[in-house]
């Protein structure tokens, strides 16, 4: 069984984004960076790896799911496919027309299900939003959350309000850098 990552940076106040899905008030430089770079190069999309000159290997996802709204900013940049090393998928409520090398869901719950239960291949990136995020939680194994040293004050959040249970999820490692982004890393409890 693949395994289901929602790997998104926040801020201090739970927000991955302004209200307006703007998320440049996160800090791009520091000693953080270094490690993201190389410890998650298949998040990078693949026109910031070509600016930088890395190379993602697929060794720690090989699909990203994400939602409409984390997909349209790179439509509104031009880029047609953001994450051209990965195999991507986007969820969105309504029928779109999306390149060939894009597929689509209206079900992210029964897509990620579907991800999670093929044969082979390495994990699969949950890239956001909030409300994604929230119709995947069931199916999301582990978090991974770049927790950066800011108030938005307002926004979209981590998660997007759900009815249901509360989830538990263990701790598994907490990164501090001196940039002061922390790195947190969960895993759903047993």
């Amino acid at each position: 069984m693949r395994e289901a990552t929602y790997y998104v940076a926040v801020s201090l106040d739970g927000y991955i984004a302004d209200p307006t899905g703007n998320w440049s008030a996160f800090p791009m430089e520091g000693d953080h960076m270094q490690a993201l770079m190389t410890e998650f190069t298949d998040t990078i999309p693949g026109h910031v790896q070509r600016l930088v000159g890395i190379e993602a290997d697929r060794s720690r996802f090989d699909t990203v799911l994400m939602g409409w709204r984390t997909y349209t900013p790179a439509l509104d940049d031009g880029i047609d496919s953001p994450y051209p090393h990965l195999r991507q998928v986007v969820a969105s409520s309504q029928e779109r027309t999306l390149p060939d090398e894009i597929e689509q869901t209206t079900d992210p719950l029964g897509t990620l299900r579907a991800l999670k239960a093929e044969d082979g291949g390495s994990g699969i990136y949950v890239a956001g939003g909030g409300a994604l995020a929230s119709a995947v939680e069931p199916e999301l194994d582990r978090l991974i959350l770049k927790v950066n040293p800011i108030t938005l004050g307002d926004g979209i959040p981590l998660f997007a309000p759900r009815s249901g249970p509360a989830v538990a999820w263990t701790r598994l490692q907490s990164r501090p850098f001196e940039s002061g982004v922390v790195l947190n890393e969960y895993v759903r409890a047993a």
